[in-house]
């Protein structure tokens, strides 16, 4: 069993998981800073996300503000991903890489085990639930069950709610839900109160991805993660920690008004 991170980064590098990553190189880095807000909301998402492309597929990291400078850009157009995942490079930058190395031996579109749900044409209000409600499908959420919600979106937390759970909600940058829920700043207070845990791919990005997976695995607690951040890095954790998976590869579903497809990934166990 793949314990962390960086045991999968050892694997990538020594040829474990597919081709060599020296074969593969990036021909593309770029930087986004996107912003959101809903209809009727109070609270503007800001993102900003570091995207690399290998061959078919992009590799995608999401980061917090100040993180990394765009700048980034003009030096890793034309390096190979083992170059990228044996440096320094700030953390955004190597899962980025590693998830493209991922993706590009398996793409989401075509892994024989996942599940394509096609989202509407729509407003980014109708999309966002309509995404959200596809993330809560994933849960088997009885009357009560408490779900920690590691990565708070609003839609999300009425998703849960529509299921009967109670959420639990998680996030360094929010205090309050848009439903007037206090949020925790403490991830390993609600997943320890928790019966089932949600989490972002964003976890992968501050590096708390090996916590969680860790407590979720030694409390047997299912754990699920929706991810535009990493998606196939979290993937490659399914059976091993992870239970399920919300899987959208780039580019996004709040970049377009048309249908767009992300990938559920379920575990038996």
């Amino acid at each position: 069993m793949t314990a962390s991170v960086a045991d999968l980064t050892a694997e990538v590098l020594a040829g474990s998981r597919g081709p060599s990553p020296a074969d593969l190189d990036i021909t593309s880095a770029f930087w986004l800073h996107h912003t959101t807000r809903l209809p009727g909301a109070d609270v503007t998402y800001r993102n900003y996300y570091v995207l690399l492309r290998v061959g078919e597929v992009f590799g995608a990291c999401s980061f917090e503000s100040g993180e990394l400078d765009p700048a980034y850009c003009a030096d890793t157009s034309g390096r190979t991903l083992a170059d990228v995942l044996s440096s320094n490079d700030p953390l955004p930058v190597r899962i980025a890489a590693l998830d493209a190395y991922l993706a590009a031996v398996e793409p989401h579109h075509t892994a024989p085990y996942a599940e394509e749900v096609v989202l509407p044409a729509g407003t980014p209000d109708d999309r966002a639930r309509a995404r959200d409600a596809a993330v809560a499908g994933l849960l088997y959420v009885a009357e009560g069950t408490k779900v920690a919600l590691i990565g708070v979106v609003n839609p999300l937390v009425d998703a849960i709610a529509a299921r009967g759970g109670v959420c639990l909600p998680c996030d360094l940058n929010l205090r309050e839900t848009a439903s007037g829920l206090p949020v925790s700043r403490d991830m390993i207070e609600v997943v320890d109160a928790a019966d089932a845990i949600v989490a972002t791919g964003m976890t992968l990005s501050n590096g708390s991805f090996d916590v969680l997976l860790t407590r979720c695995r030694e409390q047997s607690k299912p754990l699920a993660v929706y991810a535009q951040t990493g998606s196939a890095v979290a993937r490659a954790f399914l059976g091993a920690g992870v239970t399920a998976l919300s899987a959208e590869p780039f580019p996004f579903s709040q970049f377009s008004s048309r249908p767009s497809s992300l990938y559920r990934y379920r575990t038996d166990t």
